[in-house]
């Protein structure tokens, strides 16, 4: 059986939910792979009257589509469970003739789009970023005849997934090449398709009483706590989720025993859209002015004016700053092992780091692969105690500490790596497919340097107040120099950045 009684369990409420009756086309041969198929479909279709199983060509085999009468289907090649369940159900919903819940300026951007468009999306089951990919093209798709969308299983498919030199996912192929690798939402994909806003959408904006930068935790927890004081309210982000985006489980959110990071991000977005807030998603800051008001210049030209800001951009991965790194980032070198971790089943990988982020990575990844051999700078390992004695356990890892990686090598991918043990000259290679990388964050404060006191680390220099050297300028979150960067204390951090700037504003 390959849904489950949980999985089912799942599923019947949204089966309900069906406007129209679903047709499932089935183009499946005999090989493995298409009776798994096969199987899927009919269990399938026994949970709902309004779904029927038909027999087609299609596109690509073995697959299946969701279809209407009347109405382009949705494509799946394989097996849509794990974090595609999700994917699934939107499918079934919004093909029965429920309308995505997107803003109508997105609609009208993607029906706007003329040239013919197929992608393949390969995504692993284990993958929390793929579900926001594959379900924006797959709304694309239906919004606009000229854009076909086909989900593929890597798992199912590992030599074609080897073939493609896929290493990371979501891996997103357009017409045939390689068109996007990594997490991205809806908006952000219409945008690389159709090209960036102008400036001419800023032209006519007031000025704000408090502008915010930033769209995580501590971001959007700054814009309601301003909000809610009745004043005019704008935020701009260059990615709209903050660090949630990237983790996969969160289960230290006082009050929300466990949450997934992307159902985290989604949160904080509809509740932040209950109030009166100016969004401006998927635009850069890159410059801070101190005049009569404070100006912030976008990377596309336009200057936003306000009485007070609010600078909360968080942070993003740290490079290992060594020779093939940036050559070879999803070709091998790798930074989600959730998202990633299956495609090297039964291959030897490396973590660089030894702090909790690379032992979980680690522990994760042992699962999965053959062998895990994890390399740590420092004399010791910086995980807590717990984490450290579930590695020990683990028959397939290797840790090396008071080692600096020095490069990582190969040739179209990865294929191995040096290492130099602290203090000695002689370079060691170590063979792996992969290096997965979890050495910590860098904020995102270099388009500040010249602005703002920043510590050694990079990180914007706030009193308890979360205010800065400048008059009206205050910082919150993990671009901070907060001892500690976790979501909740994030979230305090807006919202102490908030009432502050309020009361600087009252006082000014």
């Amino acid at each position: 059986m390959l849904l489950d009684e949980t999985t089912r369990a799942q599923l019947l409420p949204y089966l309900e939910l069906l406007e129209n009756p679903i047709f499932l086309k089935v183009d499946a041969d005999e090989s493995e792979q298409g009776k798994k198929i096969r199987d899927f479909v009919t269990e399938l279709a026994d949970l709902s009257p309004e779904l029927s199983i038909t027999e087609g060509k299609l596109s690509r085999t073995p697959a299946f589509s969701v279809e209407r009468e009347g109405s382009e289907g949705i494509l799946f090649s394989g097996l849509p469970l794990g974090h595609e369940l999700t994917s699934l159900v939107l499918a079934l919903v919004q093909v029965s003739g429920r309308p995505p819940r997107i803003d109508e300026q997105t609609i009208e951007k993607i029906r706007a789009i003329k040239e013919p468009m197929h992608f393949d999306t390969y995504v692993s089951l284990t993958c929390h970023n793929c579900p926001d990919v594959v379900q924006a093209l797959n709304i694309m798709s239906l919004l606009n005849p000229n854009i076909s969308h086909t989900m593929i299983e890597g798992g199912m498919f590992q030599e074609e997934v080897e073939a493609k030199g896929i290493m990371a996912v979501p891996a997103v192929f357009k017409n045939g090449k390689e068109f996007h690798s990594g997490r991205s939402s809806l908006e952000e994909l219409v945008e690389k398709i159709s090209g960036p806003e102008t400036n001419n959408i800023f032209a006519d904006k007031a000025p704000y009483d408090i502008l915010v930068v930033g769209g995580g935790p501590a971001g959007v927890s700054a814009a309601i706590y301003a909000a809610r004081k009745g004043i005019r309210t704008g935020l701009v982000a260059e990615r709209f989720g903050g660090q949630p985006l990237e983790t996969l489980g969160i289960e230290n959110l006082i009050g929300t025993p466990y949450i997934e990071g992307t159902q985290l991000a989604q949160q904080l977005k509809e509740h932040l859209k209950k109030y009166p807030v100016d969004i401006m998603n998927l635009h850069r800051a890159v410059k801070l002015e101190k005049k009569e008001l404070v100006e912030l210049s976008l990377e596309n030209g336009a200057v936003l004016k306000t009485k007070a800001i609010i600078l909360a951009t968080g942070a993003h991965w740290r490079d290992l700053g060594v020779p093939g790194e940036a050559e070879f980032k999803t070709k091998g070198v790798a930074y989600c092992p959730h998202c990633d971790g299956p495609l090297f089943a039964g291959k030897n990988i490396a973590v660089v780091g030894g702090g909790n982020s690379g032992i979980e990575a680690a522990i994760d990844l042992a699962g999965v692969v053959a062998h895990v051999t994890v390399l740590e700078f420092l004399p010791e390992l910086k995980a807590d105690k717990v984490l450290q004695e579930r590695l020990a356990r683990l028959k397939n890892v290797t840790v090396l500490t008071n080692v600096e990686t020095k490069a990582i090598r190969g040739t179209d991918r990865v294929t191995g790596l040096d290492y130099q043990v602290r203090g000695q000259s002689d370079l060691t290679h170590l063979e792996v497919a992969g290096v997965f990388i979890q050495i910590g964050l860098v904020p995102n404060t270099d388009w500040l340097a010249d602005t703002l006191e920043l510590n050694s680390r990079g990180e914007i220099i706030t009193d308890k107040a979360e205010s800065t050297v400048l008059d009206g300028v205050f910082a919150a979150g993990d671009c901070t120099d907060s001892r500690y960067k976790q979501i909740i204390i994030s979230m305090g951090s807006g919202a102490t950045a908030a009432l502050s700037a309020f009361d600087y504003l009252i006082r000014n």
